[in-house]
């Protein structure tokens, strides 16, 4: 299958916006492709042309600015916004929010302003960004614009954004000394889920009385709405039982949802009034960052990427690349510290071309949607999904697949680890909990349990119950540092 006829890696926001005009509503930005990939697989979507934009410099930064709001860049990740300092202190429901998000090595290829653009009610982003009043500014030869993100959305996937337009900019207040926000979700289960319900609630109360309050409400109408009269309600008023059971029926009745594959429209009411219930009743008990680990103890799966300024990728310089469906244009890379030049991956994924250009079979093929981890390899240094990365996005890039984790003959410890504890049953899913687990000992080499099963968090196995995985990595972590 072609995803795509002609796959563009732009190095400037000028290129990006000329190329979208001179395809003419037929071409979509990509930056990390977690949701693009994989509806261009399942042939929801057809495009002319795939413009990748994570190569860019400069456009994953996240800072205060002289006009007093925070901006946050178009590549940047969940997992770089989730583990900012800046954003923990000053916008904590949109780190909240990133860090529910998919499971590790989705959230370091998604980013907020895919997320955004996707404009599902569902996502996670946008109900912290709701309740925070961002705006965004989107560019297109034509010139920019800003809009607030409440006239961002005009229905379900449906943007104000022109197919010429790109999202370039994500700014919003910080919150104030005074000002205290929330977010919580609920999913069919506590990673890799799409919310059933979401919530997210921002409180301004000097000397304990609230004097505003704002609360969105995700995946329970056409769009993520606000619930007017429960903030109304909420003001001139301390945080007690009844105003916050008030409050959490009001928001109840600000819902509209429907039935649906996860959840019925009654049981997603019943959760709104939930939702907004332990919001209040954390930020009241001081504990609104219900169990959010801190950014140094954040499980990230970056290895040992030197990361300046929080920058996840490597970014090119130079002309656009260009590669075309079968093309003659070489993707050139380096796959287990060995300079290679493909031909013939111009319009596949990175898991197909290791697989069937290259031979490296131990990347194996899953769901291809990112919700098992058995195409798990490193990008960079960075734990990524395989089947969610475009073949052309290595182009200039470092892949570490299974096959190069050994020295020779010797192992890496967690490949003797999983030996030496029986943590194997059929193995399909084992190379993805190798790369994982291999990873986190790079980041962190001495790993609680607990960071332990948040790195594993995206990968499944249908064979054992995670036992005998979990003591592997603990005997892994143990062995490499001897």
């Amino acid at each position: 299958m072609t995803y795509w006829d002609v796959y563009y890696t732009v190095t400037s926001v000028d290129e990006a916006a000329r190329l979208l005009a001179e395809h003419a509503g037929q071409a979509r930005i990509i930056a990390g492709g977690t949701d693009l990939v994989v509806e261009l697989r399942k042939g929801a979507r057809q495009l002319a042309a795939v413009i990748d934009i994570s190569r860019v410099g400069g456009w994953d930064y996240i800072e205060r600015r002289m006009d007093g709001l925070i901006h946050v860049g178009p590549a940047v990740s969940h997992t770089q916004a989730a583990a900012s300092p800046l954003l923990q202190e000053h916008a904590l429901p949109l780190a909240q929010a990133c860090w529910g998000v998919g499971a590790p090595a989705l959230r370091n290829r998604g980013t907020i302003a895919g997320n955004l653009a996707t404009a599902s009610p569902a996502n996670d982003t946008i109900t912290a960004l709701r309740a925070l009043e961002a705006q965004v500014t989107l560019r297109s030869v034509r010139g920019a614009r800003t809009l607030p993100l409440a006239e961002f959305y005009q229905g379900v996937r449906r943007t104000a954004m022109q197919p010429d337009e790109l999202l370039v900019d994500i700014a919003f207040a910080p919150l104030a000394e005074d000002e205290v926000g929330v977010y919580l979700k609920l999913g069919l289960r506590k990673v890799l889920a799409i919310a059933v319900t979401n919530v997210a609630v921002v409180l301004r109360r000097p000397q304990g009385q609230i004097a505003e309050a704002r609360i969105a409400l995700g995946s329970v109408a056409p769009t993520i709405i606000r619930a007017p009269a429960a903030e109304e309600a909420l003001c001139e008023q301390r945080l007690t039982p009844e105003s916050i059971e008030a409050a959490a029926q009001l928001a109840a009745e600000a819902a509209t949802p429907i039935d649906d594959v996860r959840g019925s429209a009654w049981f997603r009411n019943e959760e709104v009034a939930a939702l907004v219930r332990r919001g209040l009743q954390a930020v009241q008990r001081g504990e609104e960052r219900l169990g959010l680990p801190q950014p140094a103890e954040m499980v990230k799966l970056w290895g040992k990427s030197e990361l300046a300024g929080g920058q996840c990728w490597p970014t090119l310089s130079g002309p656009t690349i260009v590669h075309h469906a079968g093309g003659d244009e070489p993707i050139q890379c380096t796959v287990n510290g060995k300079n290679v030049s493909v031909q013939g991956a111009n319009d596949k994924t990175l898991l197909h071309l290791l697989r069937e250009e290259l031979g490296l079979t131990g990347t194996k093929v899953g769901c291809e949607e990112g919700e098992c981890g058995a195409c798990t390899v490193w990008l960079d240094g960075v734990a990524v999904l395989a089947c969610l990365t475009p073949a052309p996005r290595a182009h200039g890039a470092s892949i570490v697949t299974v096959e190069g984790l050994a020295q020779g003959e010797q192992l890496h410890p967690v490949q003797a680890a999983f030996i030496a504890e029986d943590a194997v049953q059929c193995g399909y899913c084992t190379p993805g909990f190798v790369m994982s687990a291999a990873n986190l000992l790079a980041e962190m080499p001495h790993p609680t349990r607990e960071q332990i099963s948040a790195a594993l968090s995206g990968n499944l196995c249908r064979c054992t119950g995670y036992y005998k995985i979990i003591q592997a990595v603990e005997r892994a972590a143990g062995d490499v540092m001897g």
